[in-house]
């Protein structure tokens, strides 16, 4: 994607450190192994926000705050939990939220087994321009067909 060192760092970071604050979601929520509640979700959605205060409480980790907090924005604005769009979404924020996709797709969850590389694939294709930037979709796909 053409990402200087200072961006790819970020990127590495965000990765790392992405779902920081789901340590303050109870285990009940995290691990149920059926749909979560509309009252579950709220809690759920919180996560972004404890991520955002625990990267600010600790020193060096200040400037990942706003990356973290948006890492479930969508494209579209319908993401959480301000509803940022497009531009507004820190590019971090972009790149992490494909790459965490496509992992929960292709990976063991309480609710369901992992799904297959081309559903995932397809997936992310289908939500490029909706749920996902579309330029970090076809960066993610093209690095998959790489490999």
């Amino acid at each position: 994607m053409g990402l200087g060192e200072e961006e790819l760092k970020q990127v590495r970071q965000a990765a790392l450190l992405h779902d920081i604050g789901k340590i303050a979601i109870p285990d009940a929520i995290l691990n149920k192994p059926g749909a979560l509640t509309d009252e579950e979700w709220v809690v759920m959605r919180s996560h972004p926000i404890f991520g955002e205060q625990i990267a600010l409480a600790t020193s060096g980790l200040e400037p990942l705050a706003p990356v973290i907090r948006a890492e479930h924005e969508r494209w579209d604005g319908a993401g959480y939990p301000d509803g940022l769009a497009g531009g507004q979404i820190p590019l971090a924020s972009r790149i992490t939220l494909v790459c965490d996709a496509y992992h929960a797709i292709t990976s063991d969850r309480p609710y369901r087994a992992a799904l297959s590389d081309e559903v995932a694939r397809a997936r992310i294709a289908e939500n490029a321009g909706t749920q996902f930037c579309p330029r970090s979709a076809q960066a993610l796909l093209e690095l998959l067909d790489e490999h």
